[in-house]
């Protein structure tokens, strides 16, 4: 069972990011402060969950939430500073933009950039364990899905509306059939000599 935060003494934000692991495409991080007690069924880590039941705690986290926020990095800024540093920027972002301040900061994974003036602590797989982690998780996520599923749209060749940047094959052997969009994150390694010759003698 999730906890509902990591402390009782200050208001705390849960973050997490979407979208690190991505041929195109931007990064995305959200915030979010949920109120003391807060139980929602089924609310867990978002890769545990289905794209239905992502999309389905959305709208209830957004109501729910004390404050939340979602904010990104894109493709360039991701090269020019490497995904990881893009990722703690995108945090950074989305904790700026929360309309409440929160006194503590709780971060999925092991590593973060200490935001101004406010204490945190990483969980490793911290958004199977706090609901605010997990809830940042689902609204990083389904907001990125979103904005990558508008991309498909102009680029339906990638496929982007099914993987949403991911390196699936099919996505890479487009890469290598078409060329890199606009989107596509030119520092990341986007396919593998195996691949490159099974595309080549297809």
């Amino acid at each position: 069972m999730l906890l509902s935060c990591y402390q009782d003494d200050f208001l705390e934000a849960g973050c997490d990011e979407a979208g690190r692991g991505c041929l195109a495409g931007p990064v995305f991080a959200a915030a979010v402060i949920l109120p003391r007690g807060f139980v929602l069924d089924g609310l867990n880590d978002s890769k545990q969950l289905t794209h239905e039941q992502r999309d389905a705690l959305r709208p209830v986290i957004e109501k729910e939430a004390l404050a939340w926020a979602v904010a990104s990095c894109d493709h360039e800024e991701i090269d020019r500073i490497n995904i990881l540093n893009a990722s703690f920027l995108a945090m950074h972002r989305a904790i700026e933009k929360l309309h409440t301040q929160p006194g503590y900061l709780i971060i999925d994974g092991n590593r973060f950039k200490a935001y101004p003036q406010i204490p945190h602590s990483c969980i490793i797989k911290g958004d199977g364990k706090f609901l605010n982690i997990a809830a940042a998780s689902i609204l990083a996520k389904t907001h990125r899905d979103e904005f990558m599923s508008n991309l498909h749209d102009e680029y339906p060749h990638y496929n982007w509306q099914q993987n949403k940047g991911y390196p699936t094959i099919a996505h890479r052997r487009a890469v290598i059939e078409i060329g890199l969009s606009p989107f596509h994150r030119k520092t990341f390694n986007v396919s593998d000599p195996q691949l490159e010759l099974f595309a080549k003698n297809a």
